[in-house]
């Protein structure tokens, strides 16, 4: 049995899919904002707080494995639900809160490490999501693309390790936009379009980030929003991503002269 923390996004309905497919028992802790998988009869809804609670239920399930994967928001501390166990971990919960929401998850996991559950990495059952060192599009990075990456990696491996960024976008040699905590596409909505240069999208794993949990993700939709201002090649960390509808985007990358790389 697999314990499943599904928090938003569409990346947990395909793991869930494939989980369905290959007639894996699981159970689902709903993490997500609307509690997207309540008409599942494997699932319940349970705060991060209530860690007596969460015990308990993969206890009964005999879940000595889990997974997370989803966009779990980081809980505001006065509003949290706590059981007994919760005001026990409480301490280590609001010292994580001050980094971001990925310490917050990486402080469930090392308590759930301590009770001899095993966390395994969100593309356990889904290795296909990831993409292996290369290009995956016709289109090639040229002199000034490799110019740009050279310069995004540099400014990403200079951050600090608690610093919240992994992706920003690089045009003519400069950083001209960094991801805050509203994501991928605000950082993309955010810059002007230049009919002049393309800019290039790089995405890596946060610095000493836990890669079991909240790894990079591109999909259709980020490839859409850079078409609109003229992002002409997304870079990632090669078998450290999630890359979700892998043949439309890769069709869409052709069709709109994008290149996609993986390092």
């Amino acid at each position: 049995m697999i314990g499943l923390f599904f928090g938003s996004t569409d990346f947990p309905k395909i793991i869930l899919k494939k989980i369905k497919n290959n007639k894996i028992k699981y159970f689902i802790i709903d993490l997500s904002k609307d509690n997207s998988f309540k008409k599942d009869p494997h699932s319940t809804s349970i705060g991060i707080g209530q860690f007596g609670k969460i015990f308990q239920v993969l206890k009964e399930n005999n879940c000595k494995k889990v997974l997370f994967a989803g966009k779990i928001d980081k809980p505001k501390i006065t509003n949290l639900k706590l059981d007994i166990k919760g005001i026990y971990y409480m301490p280590r919960i609001i010292k994580a809160s001050k980094l971001g929401d990925a310490a917050i998850l990486k402080v469930v996991i090392k308590i759930l490490t301590e009770k001899k559950i095993n966390v395994v990495k969100s593309n356990f059952y889904n290795p296909e999501l990831t993409l292996s060192k290369g290009i995956f599009t016709k289109i090639k990075p040229q002199k000034i693309d490799l110019i740009n990456i050279r310069k995004g990696i540099k400014s990403l491996k200079n951050l600090s390790p608690h610093n919240h960024v992994q992706g920003l976008i690089v045009r003519n040699n400069l950083i001209i936009a960094k991801e805050t905590s509203k994501g991928t596409k605000k950082m993309i909505q955010s810059i002007k379009k230049s009919k002049k240069a393309k800019a290039i999208l790089i995405k890596f794993p946060k610095k000493k980030q836990d890669t079991r949990i909240d790894l990079p993700t591109v999909g259709l939709d980020t490839l859409k929003d850079c078409k609109k201002v003229n992002i002409g090649g997304i870079v990632l960390k090669a078998n450290q991503n999630i890359f979700l509808d892998k043949v439309k985007c890769i069709n869409f990358a052709n069709k709109n002269k994008i290149f996609i790389k993986t390092i």
